[in-house]
């Protein structure tokens, strides 16, 4: 069952059902997504509900069959809230609003004759200031637009007005009529001290102004809607769709009876000269015997902004164009600004288009001009483009965001081919600054639309842009193709580490051996993260060579001696494999030394593990463990004239000139002269 419609700041509508779920459709009633007001909710259904906006964005309050109050700030980013209990609510409140003060939203609920405002962590009893001792119960509460003020309809037809924190009071009225009002809604300009509220019954309107004698009814001649406005109230029926607001100062200073206001002449002196009458300058020299001319031109033009017919807005442009001739260094820069956004005020307004915008509401959204965004969620892109170009915009900000949304509402469209679509869209596109084909083709993607996709992401030029999507689309050979194509090795290791966690380890490793760029960069890898994943290449690979360098490379990892001369037994191994003789041969003599080091080591309780051949056998002559040094120089078969070298170097610093007289005679010198 449907409780509650609403419309979100970007123009989606929000259907709350009883059970708490709120759906979210399109502009063109096209499903978007739904979410859950929570599990209370759901237990005790919803009785009445509230779509509200803030500077958070677009929320939901919720009063559920319990009589206790939920509400979300934000349903783009969802955190509920369950407000306090109000004691002793036994039946549903009679009216309640949502406020928002200080960026806290607040509800503000009636009960007979009580108020109670709840916040985030109480429930606190209120009263109005000023409020009458006879007003009776509450039937309607009504929050202006922007929540700074409120007013309280009462049983016996009275009306209190004051600021939303209930610390001021504005005004009070009687309206003498005790039945409930339908809607009742404030109808307030912004800067502006004239406040009304605007109070409807079945077919009464009845406006209430700032004092007793400022009242207004109107007998309305089939069943309207209200909806309040940043300036104004719309009054829709089945038939029509009226405005209701404060008259701008500026309109009311030239179009009231007998008014003297310099652009009331202004407007009169243009009007007469059309008519080629002498009247006109006489207008002018009034308007300039007062120097009040620049304010005349001033006048017009803003008047022009708050006319919605286009010949009376025409009218007023052409009497300050006239006016302008007459002042030395007019700056034109308000004229040109109000022609522009006339025009595309007047385009929008259209009824084929259908946007109602007043002037006051324009600069609110003309910040891209945010007129744009909604013509495009319309899909009214051509106008939109237009805009764009007569506003000047960049094509970046303009343009190439409205292609953008384009390519993104065709590829949803199922009654062409891939290829269709795919080239109608680069036609359209083709390098147009500011555009990502990697988006377009990420909407693709979520319509069911893969090839599309890929086909899309031809077109893409930054490789950084297309991997990403094509990973998630589970096209992982083609991203690495298209990563090693960009040169960029990040982007290759991505999609690397992407494959490895994706595929089996045998399937892995073959998929690289077809792309040798990947393979190189994954050991390199592997060189300083995975050691054991770089043996397993290897081993893959029958790169003995490479494998035995693991081997050794890994045996000065090894703490253990017995674990350093087996991996270096692999190593030796290896080598053999790789006919290398030259690192076998080394390889198999340090296996060698090191057994020898540690028996050094056991034997005379000294470090000689890691040192290297020379360096033992030069220790070993300082120490004067002469015919150890003799059994190294045999069995490593140590050139004659480096042993006689490192023995007579060893021998001099130790200062042993007897052992060295006494080895200089023992054999011929090959070193010469001793």
């Amino acid at each position: 069952q449907l409780v509650h419609l609403g419309w979100t700041a970007s123009e989606d509508l929000l259907c709350i059902q009883e059970d708490g779920t709120v759906l979210i459709y399109n502009l063109f009633c096209e499903f978007k997504r739904h979410f859950s007001m929570g599990n209370e909710v759901l237990q005790n259904h919803v009785l009445e509900a509230k779509v509200f906006h803030t500077e958070y964005g677009t929320g939901v309050a919720i009063l559920t069959g319990a009589h206790r109050f939920s509400l979300t700030t934000n349903i783009d980013d969802l955190k509920l809230r369950r407000m306090p209990e109000v004691p002793g609510l036994q039946k549903p409140p009679s009216c309640w609003a949502v406020l928002s003060q200080d960026r806290v939203t607040i509800i503000l609920l009636a009960v007979g004759q009580d108020l109670y405002l709840l916040d985030n962590t109480s429930c606190s009893v209120v009263t109005p200031p000023g409020m009458s001792p006879t007003a009776g119960a509450y039937l309607r509460m009504a929050v202006s637009f922007n929540y700074r003020c409120l007013a309280l309809f009462t049983d016996t037809g009275y009306i209190w007005m004051g600021l939303s924190t209930l610390k001021e009071k504005l005004c009070e009225f009687n309206s003498s009529i005790r039945s409930p009002p339908k809607q009742m809604v404030w109808c307030m300009r912004p800067r502006s001290r004239q406040r009304a509220v605007v109070v409807a019954w079945d077919r009464q309107l009845m406006v209430a102004g700032n004092s007793a004698d400022e009242e207004h009814r109107f007998v309305l001649d089939e069943d309207s809607y209200l909806v309040p406005e940043l300036d104004g109230v719309r009054i829709l029926s089945r038939t029509s769709h009226e405005f209701l607001h404060e008259i701008p100062e500026a309109s009311q200073e030239i179009f009231k009876i007998a008014s003297m206001a310099p652009g009331a002449l202004l407007l009169e002196a243009q009007k007469e000269y059309e008519k080629e009458s002498q009247k006109a300058d006489e207008y002018l020299r009034e308007i300039k015997d007062q120097k009040l001319l620049p304010e005349a031109v001033s006048q017009c033009i803003e008047a022009a902004g708050y006319e919605h017919e286009p010949e009376t807005q025409k009218s007023l442009l052409r009497a300050a164009s006239f006016g302008k001739c007459f002042i030395d260094k007019f700056p034109s820069e308000s004229f040109v600004r109000m022609c522009q956004d006339l025009r595309v005020l007047n385009a929008i307004r259209d009824y084929q288009i259908g946007i109602p915008l007043t002037f006051t509401q324009y600069p609110l959204c003309a910040a891209l001009p945010r007129t744009v965004p909604r013509m495009v969620l319309r899909r009214l892109y051509p106008l939109a483009i237009r805009i764009c170009e007569y506003l000047r915009l960049s094509e970046i900000q303009g343009v190439s965001r409205i292609l953008a949304h384009w390519a993104c509402y065709k590829v949803q469209q199922k009654d062409k081919s891939d290829e269709e679509v795919a080239h109608a869209i680069n036609q359209k596109l083709g390098d147009t600054p500011g555009i990502s084909y990697s988006e377009i083709a990420a909407r693709a993607y979520d319509c069911g639309r893969t090839e599309l996709a890929i086909k899309l992401l031809e077109y893409e030029p930054r490789s950084g842009e297309q991997v990403p999507l094509l990973l998630k689309m589970k096209r992982s050979k083609l991203a690495l193709s298209k990563a090693i194509e960009s040169g960029d090795t990040d982007l290759v290791y991505t999609v690397v580490l992407h494959l490895k966690n994706e595929l089996n380890r045998g399937t892995f490793f073959m998929t690289l051996q077809n792309q040798p760029v990947a393979l190189s960069l994954y050991r390199q890898f592997c060189k300083h993260q995975e050691r054991e994943t770089l043996k397993d290449l290897y081993n893959q690979d029958d790169n003995h060579q490479e494998l035995g360098n693991f081997h050794v490379h890994s045996s000065y990892s090894e703490k253990r001696i017995e674990g350093r001369v087996g991996a270096l037994q692999n190593a030796l191994d290896a080598y053999y494999k790789a006919k290398n003789e030259f690192a076998a041969k080394a390889t198999e003599d340090q296996i060698k030394l090191l057994r020898l080091q540690r028996h050094l080591q056991e034997d005379f309780d000294k470090p000689y593990l890691d040192l290297s051949l020379h360096d033992t056998v030069s220790n070993l002559i300082l120490d004067g463990h002469h015919k150890r040094a003799e059994q190294l120089y045999r069995e490593f078969k140590i050139p004659d004239k480096r042993y006689w070298w490192l023995k007579i170097s060893a021998l001099a610093n130790r200062g042993d000139w007897e052992e060295m007289e006494k080895f200089s005679k023992s054999k011929k010198s090959p070193i010469g002269y001793l």
